[in-house]
């Protein structure tokens, strides 16, 4: 089979062998692959695949099962989308069977390639981690991009009213169109968020330039879900705000977690969050696909800072 392989900050579709299935495991024909910013920092040879995972790029992806391994209750020619460690920017794929759901009643396979990693992680990250409760108020940093597009949906689905800060104006635009209250652009002055606060979740996948100004708007009890560090790993503290605010700061990463942990995840998300989507209250937000033979125009997109929503790469275009 061919794969997309991270080589010295590029992207190949190289020759790997076909994966093996075993026991508890499906193989899928994949049809298209979300696109991730853990994709980029792996090509850049700065975010290896946990031990035992694929080296191949791809962390969600979209499909037909082609086999069943013992064990397992998903049948041949099974439409599915799965959450993976590596190996989703592919031909084939193995995965664990608690790590693949059903497409969504409506979507297409390119719409469900950009669901599972997305949704899993504001799942996990606002409504476990941080036991969202209905009516409490959500900050969303970089709300346009998939995470943040997923975010929004499930506040307004759930209840709970959401502000964000992004890149553009037209950016906020489109955030408010998904169901944000309102928020702030970056290139202007992040302390108008100060009008919308206090806030009781705070969502960052920015890091150390943010996180003054998150303590700041944190209500008491708050807390602030570090997701990822483009901004930087380094910030200083003022742990009279967490103590006098009760404040908790709960890091929290997704891809290193063990099988377990994820078919939990995604029995939950499977029973919470899926029928959602056919009932219309949540939507993939598909902001371009790229053919995977013109994979580093994809990541050169998502680099940019440009898109809002979801970049897929089409695998197969039979498939879809």
């Amino acid at each position: 089979m061919k794969a997309l392989q991270g080589v010295e900050g590029h992207v190949e579709w190289v020759e790997e062998p076909s994966p093996l299935c075993d026991v508890g495991q499906v193989k899928i024909r994949i049809a298209a692959a979300g696109l991730n910013r853990a994709d980029l920092l792996q090509r850049a040879g700065l975010y290896p695949p946990p031990p035992g995972a694929s080296e191949v790029l791809g962390m969600e992806c979209s499909g037909v099962i082609i086999e069943v391994g013992a064990g397992c209750a998903w049948q041949v020619g099974d439409r599915v989308c799965a959450l993976l460690a590596g190996g989703g920017m592919a031909e084939e794929v193995v995965v664990d069977g608690r790590h693949v759901l059903p497409v969504p009643e409506g979507l297409s396979l390119v719409e469900a390639a950009g669901i599972p990693e997305v949704y899993a992680t504001v799942w996990l990250k606002l409504f476990q981690l941080a036991a969202l409760k209905p009516g409490e108020k959500v900050l969303l940093h970089a709300g346009a991009s998939g995470v943040g597009s997923a975010a929004i949906q499930l506040c307004k689905a759930f209840g709970n009213p959401c502000w964000v800060s992004v890149g553009s104006a037209e950016r906020l635009a489109y955030c408010e169109a998904l169901g944000a209250q309102g928020g702030a652009v970056r290139g202007d002055d992040l302390a108008s968020l100060n009008d919308f606060a206090p806030f009781d979740v705070i969502l960052d996948p920015v890091g150390a330039p943010y996180t003054e100004l998150n303590l700041k708007l944190l209500n008491r009890d708050g807390r602030l879900v570090l997701i990822g560090l483009m901004g930087g790993h380094t910030a200083s503290v003022d742990l009279a705000l967490v103590l006098g605010k009760r404040l908790q700061i709960l890091g929290s990463t997704l891809r290193s977690r063990d099988d377990q942990f994820k078919a939990d995840l995604l029995s939950d998300l499977g029973q919470q969050v899926w029928p959602l989507f056919a009932d219309g209250r949540l939507k993939p937000q598909i902001a371009r696909t790229f053919p995977i033979t013109d994979a580093e125009a994809a990541f050169a997109e998502l680099a940019g800072n440009r898109v809002s929503g979801k970049v897929v790469l089409v695998v197969d275009a039979g498939l879809v």
